[in-house]
């Protein structure tokens, strides 16, 4: 039976137990769902490092084995928790109005044993580092944010190389794919799920090509994408051939009446935001709105450093209220960014695990985590949180004799989808 766990005038354990008690159909036995419990709630705890060792330690094991086998060797689908996260999520943050975010984490490795892992573009310290990048969906609403969906991102050098790909037990299924086409495949995942939202948002890693914008723009879907101030785009002259400009060149022009300011609500910084219109003779490529919708250029300029500018590309509704179209862009800005301290509590970054299936089954876990804080602080009352559960509230509610309840496994849990 489904729990409406907000609504039940209890503390955090036992709203925690709930969350794990409903997705416990995904073990097939007693024994890995209150190994599955002790590993969630130690990653919503207060421990400086989270680790097998560490939330082993602190669950009362004698030893890491039972966590690392859960992870590692367990016969449990991460499809079939991730499709339980989706469901818990909508269900307390859903929003006919929310926006789905692309964005990415990246988690940065010694040695070149774990899986996927690279010399690659590392967003958290802007530079080349060897590290692991996971493709994430992000479902944001007025409520909170928290992760929906997720893609290992496997580059060439795994995919051409079949032994390496065996010794880290990918699927022989598994292609390459970029990291756009897993974009997409994860705003079609949402879709398929009946995901309420109104808005798609894109970071500019994912913005500067035009698949993922070309993919909604087919579809009808409004987005919200940070372009880069090098996009290309076009002007087309009566008299003169085409000519390329950029939003740094169109910044120059914007004309002081046509600024607006707004204080974001989320940050408490003041900007100045203007619209430009585009279509007609100013274009982004060969790029065409779908029907009814338009195109403009959204730019964001800082009031306390002027040099600090964004820019936004917006696909939406004709006749869309401007300030629909800036709270969206902020929406998507502040959602798009790594969320360092929530990444940090869940122990997104912290994992050490080699293998596609230890991987799929740690990240959904930390989902799963990430998910339930997200949860937890949307119902705080104003000045109080519960992002981190301490020592001393553990101790105090197994006092109180929080006990594990099982429940019998649902049948249907897939395997783990190519990424």
């Amino acid at each position: 039976m489904t729990l409406v766990i907000d609504s039940l005038p209890l503390g955090w354990a036992s709203r925690l137990r709930g969350l794990t008690d409903r997705v416990g159909h995904v073990f097939a036995r007693p024994e890995p769902r209150a190994v599955f419990h002790d590993l969630v709630e130690g990653l919503l705890s207060d421990l400086p490092k989270k680790n097998c060792w560490s939330l082993s330690e602190r669950a009362g094991h004698s030893h890491p084995g039972r966590m690392q086998a859960l992870l590692s060797r367990g016969a449990w689908s991460a499809d079939a928790l991730e499709a339980e996260v989706r469901s818990y999520v909508i269900e307390h943050l859903g929003d006919p109005d929310a926006m789905l975010v692309i964005r990415e984490a990246q988690v940065i490795k010694r040695g070149d044993k774990s899986v996927g892992v690279k010399p690659q573009h590392c967003t958290v310290t802007n530079r080349i580092e060897n590290c692991q990048v996971a493709v994430m969906l992000a479902y944001a609403s007025t409520s909170g944010t928290a992760y929906i969906g997720h893609r290992l991102h496997l580059p060439r050098t795994w995919t051409a190389d079949p032994a390496r790909c065996r010794k880290a037990g990918i699927p022989e299924s598994v292609g390459y794919a970029s990291r756009s086409d897993q974009a997409v495949e994860l705003l079609a995942e949402a879709i398929d799920a009946a995901v309420p939202f109104s808005w798609v948002g894109l970071d500019d890693g994912y913005a500067q090509h035009p698949q993922v914008r070309d993919w909604c723009v087919q579809r009808a879907l409004p987005y919200i994408a940070t372009v880069p101030a090098t996009l290309q785009l076009i002007r087309v002259g009566a008299t003169r051939p085409a000519a390329t400009t950029g939003p740094d060149q169109i910044l120059r022009h914007i004309a002081d009446s046509y600024w607006r300011r707004r204080t974001d609500r989320t940050t408490g910084r003041s900007h100045d935001w203007a619209l430009v219109g585009l279509g007609g003779s100013l274009r982004v490529g060969g790029e065409v709105p779908a029907r009814g919708f338009a195109q403009s250029l959204l730019v964001r300029r800082s009031v306390d450093e002027p040099d600090d500018v964004a820019y936004f590309l917006a696909h939406a509704r004709r006749r869309t209220p401007v300030p629909v179209l800036i709270g969206a862009a902020e929406r998507q800005w502040s959602s798009a960014q790594p969320d360092k301290r929530g990444d940090e509590l869940i122990g997104l970054d912290q994992y050490q695990v080699r293998t596609w299936t230890a991987w799929h089954h740690t990240i959904t876990t930390c989902m799963l985590a990430h998910a339930f804080r997200a949860v937890q602080r949307a119902a705080s009352p104003p000045g109080r949180t519960t992002s981190r559960i301490s020592r001393q509230s553990v101790a105090r509610d197994r006092r109180a004799g929080a006990a594990a309840v099982s429940h019998t496994p649902r049948s249907g849990s897939g395997g783990r989808r190519a990424s």
